[in-house]
C-alpha cells in the first residue's frame, strides 16, 4: 500500500507509507503549512480544478442545453451550474469560514463584494460558448484572494488536460514546467491576445473593433482570441503571446490566471495604463510595464459598471 502526495506543480506522486513516516514527509508538511498558510488550499484547488474538468469533459459527450443570461451571445449551461455547486459546497465543507464569489452564484443574485476574507473566485467554465460548440478551448479557474491580493491561482484547460497553476512567491506552472513571459518589447513585433466580448451593443462593438484596428494598424504581428479570458492569460504567461487586453469582462474570469501572470515574471495594468483592480472588469496582462503602457496608449476605455457595484 502506498500514499499519494499532491506536489505543488499539481502532480501525484506516490510514496510508501514507511517512506512517508520515515523520510519527514509529514514532518515537512507541517513546517510547509506553517509557513504557508494557504498552500494546502492550493492543493485542494487543484484536486477540485481536475474533478471539475473531468465532469466538463464528460458533459462535451453528450447533449448540451443551453440557456441566455445577458445577452445571446453570454451563455450558460446545467453543466456550469452542476460544476460551480460542485467545487463551492466542497470548499465550504473544508473551510467553512471562508468567502465565495462564483459566475452562476452572481448571476443568481449572490453579492460580489470583495473582502479581506480568504475569499475563492470561481468561474466553473470558462468559455461556456466554445464548451457549447465543443470548441477545445475550456477552463476552470479558481482564485484565491486573501486581504483583496491573490495569493494563488489554478487554471484547469481541460480538453487540453493543462494544469496551470500560480502561487505567490513561488513561481507559475504548467503541468510541473516552470513558466516564463516572453522578452519580446518591440510591440511591432508582439502577438497579442484579446476577445470580441458577448456585449452586442452597436457603440460596444464598434469601440472594440477600432481598438483592434488601430492595434493592428502599429502594426503588430497579429491578435488572436481562443474564446477564454483564462487560457489568453495563461498563454501570456507561457510566451506564447505577448500581451492580453480586454474590457467587460469579470473578476472570476482573472482571479485565477492574473497571478500565473505575475509569477511568470508579467504584469497586470488597468487599460487606462495605471494600476490593475480585480473587481474593474477590465485588464491588460503582459510581458512587461513596456508592452503594457504602449497597449494601453491605443486603447479607447468602454465604461462598464463594476462588479462590486452591482450587488
Amino acid at each position: 500500500m502506498s500514499c499519494v502526495r499532491l506536489t505543488t506543480r499539481g502532480y501525484f506522486q506516490t510514496v510508501s507509507p514507511e517512506l512517508w513516516q520515515w523520510s519527514g514527509f509529514t514532518d515537512l508538511h507541517t513546517e510547509r503549512q506553517m509557513a504557508d498558510p494557504w498552500q494546502e488550499c492550493m492543493d485542494y484547488a487543484v484536486i477540485l480544478a481536475r474533478k471539475a474538468g473531468g465532469v466538463i469533459r464528460e458533459a462535451l459527450t453528450k447533449d448540451i442545453a443551453v440557456m441566455i443570461k445577458s445577452s445571446p451571445a453570454d451563455l450558460v449551461t446545467v453543466t456550469d451550474q452542476k460544476v460551480e455547486n460542485m467545487i463551492i459546497s466542497s470548499i465550504k465543507e473544508k473551510y467553512p469560514s471562508h468567502s465565495f464569489i462564483g459566475e452562476e452564484s452572481v448571476a443568481a443574485g449572490a453579492g460580489s463584494t470583495l473582502t479581506d476574507n480568504p475569499t475563492w473566485i470561481i468561474d466553473p467554465i470558462d468559455g461556456t460558448t466554445n464548451f457549447v460548440h465543443r470548441f477545445p478551448f475550456v477552463a476552470v479557474s479558481v482564485g484565491f484572494v486573501v486581504k483583496k491580493k491573490m495569493e494563488f491561482g489554478v487554471v484547469y484547460s481541460c480538453v487540453e488536460d493543462k494544469m496551470y497553476t500560480g502561487r505567490k512567491g513561488k513561481g507559475a506552472f504548467c503541468n510541473g514546467q516552470k513558466l516564463q513571459v516572453s522578452q519580446q518589447q518591440d510591440i511591432t513585433k508582439a502577438l497579442l491576445v484579446s476577445e470580441l466580448g458577448s456585449n452586442r451593443d452597436p457603440e460596444v462593438i464598434k469601440t472594440v473593433l477600432s481598438n483592434m484596428q488601430r492595434l493592428l494598424s502599429i502594426p503588430v504581428h497579429g491578435i488572436r482570441a481562443v474564446g477564454t479570458a483564462a487560457i489568453n492569460m495563461c498563454l501570456v504567461a507561457t510566451g506564447g503571446a505577448d500581451a492580453y487586453y480586454e474590457m467587460g469582462i469579470h473578476c472570476w474570469d482573472m482571479a485565477g490566471a492574473g497571478i500565473i501572470i505575475t509569477e511568470a515574471g508579467g504584469v497586470l495594468l488597468d487599460v487606462s495604463g495605471g494600476p490593475f483592480d480585480l473587481m474593474s472588469r477590465r485588464i491588460i496582462a503582459a510581458n512587461s510595464q513596456v508592452l503594457a503602457k504602449r497597449v494601453a496608449k491605443e486603447i479607447q476605455i468602454i465604461p462598464y459598471q463594476r462588479d462590486d457595484e452591482t450587488n
